[in-house]
């Protein structure tokens, strides 16, 4: 080749390769641009904004928007902004939101199966649940219910543990529980009812006034991070541990399934991923916050801190113990629910008993 020959192949080959780039460069955003973009609802059960249960329901929101680059972005409303807070699960079915959050024991009434997959009373604590969910058959068990509802059912936070709840009068024994009014959804709510007392399902945002009234005698609610926030404090002065009825209650995301299966495969991996993430942070929060809330309400506000007696958790045992088996041989789904939870927690007592209470002992030995 000629050296002019040689230079007017390289030019030409230069220019090519220029243009090449300016088309990929100029292509890029026309391809992303023509993506299709997703507007998702969240309603939820929660007080909009409210710490803790409200703002997982926000985080989770941003994750989803942010992690997808805006490719699909959702809009939390509180409780009451666009359905009332136990309408969410039927918004949600039927189209009209394509996401809820809240807790499965509120959806009783559509299958006891649900209340599995919330809090069960003397169950699994917070780590457990995970481990049942994710690795122990409990996510499956969980979409086949949930789809008989048109939806997809997602873990997305965790309280930890609970308190046994908020009352007037001091509960020596468990008679003290007869004539009881107590705000107490799912399965704890049976088992008080079989004490005696009389369970009544009320949302966030109606128990304080509830409380204050007289409406209701006691409450439960979660734990001293989100019981500081809604001033129960002022309404009721004794303060009872621990939360037999709710050990590590899941927070539930659940989704349209049709708008879920409608979406692409990346971004579908995105909501499965940013539902972890809302688990695990959650949980973190909820552990971070509740004991510099707890000893607020002891100094400052004078609130009596109370545990239960043995003899009264023993008592609330053996009846959760018959509630649950009623439950699960209510209908087929609930028990083959049941005997997948039961399995997990046997498993999970034995390695308690050597791992985390072992430790817990192990350490309080050095620290008081």
């Amino acid at each position: 080749m000629s050296e002019n020959n040689r230079r007017d192949f390289l030019k030409k080959a230069t220019l090519a390769t220029a243009a090449v780039a300016a088309v990929g460069t100029v292509g890029a955003p026309a391809v992303h641009a023509a993506e299709k973009k997703y507007r998702w609802k969240m309603v939820t059960t929660w007080p909009k904004n409210f710490p803790g249960l409200g703002t997982g329901a926000n985080n989770l929101a941003k994750y989803i928007t942010e992690m997808s680059g805006g490719r699909l972005t959702v809009k939390v409303y509180g409780a009451g902004e666009l359905v009332p807070a136990f309408e969410c699960f039927d918004a949600v079915s039927r189209g009209t939101a394509q996401m809820g959050h809240g807790a499965a024991y509120y959806w009783k009434g559509k299958s006891a199966a649900t209340q599995f997959f919330a809090a069960v009373p003397f169950g699994l604590n917070a780590q457990e649940m995970g481990g049942w969910i994710y690795h122990g058959g409990g996510q499956e068990l969980w979409d086949e219910l949930y789809a008989e509802f048109g939806l997809k059912a997602f873990a997305a936070g965790n309280t930890g543990v609970q308190m046994g709840g908020w009352f007037n009068k001091e509960i020596n024994s468990i008679s003290d529980y007869k004539g009881l009014k107590m705000r107490m959804p799912g399965l704890g709510g049976e088992v008080l009812k079989r004490a005696g007392a009389t369970p009544v399902s009320l949302p966030g945002g109606e128990i304080f006034t509830s409380l204050q009234s007289g409406a209701i005698d006691a409450t439960e609610w979660v734990g001293p991070y989100n019981d500081l926030a809604f001033g129960f404090y002022k309404a009721a002065k004794y303060y009872y541990w621990p939360g037999w009825h709710e050990p590590g209650t899941v927070l539930e995301c659940f989704v349209n399934k049709k708008a879920y299966e409608g979406l692409p495969t990346d971004l579908r991996m995105i909501v499965d991923h940013a539902m972890k993430a809302a688990y695990q942070d959650m949980l973190a929060e909820f552990t971070a916050k509740n004991n510099s809330a707890l000893v607020q309400l002891v100094d400052k506000h004078g609130v009596k801190l109370k545990r239960f007696s043995d003899d009264v958790l023993a008592k609330m045992g053996k009846f959760s113990q018959e509630v649950i088996e009623e439950v699960a041989a209510k209908d087929k789904m609930s028990g083959k629910v049941y005997k997948s939870f039961n399995a997990f927690r046997k498993q999970s007592l034995n390695w308690n008993q050597i791992g985390e209470a072992g430790y817990s002992l192990a350490r309080s030995l050095t620290f008081k």
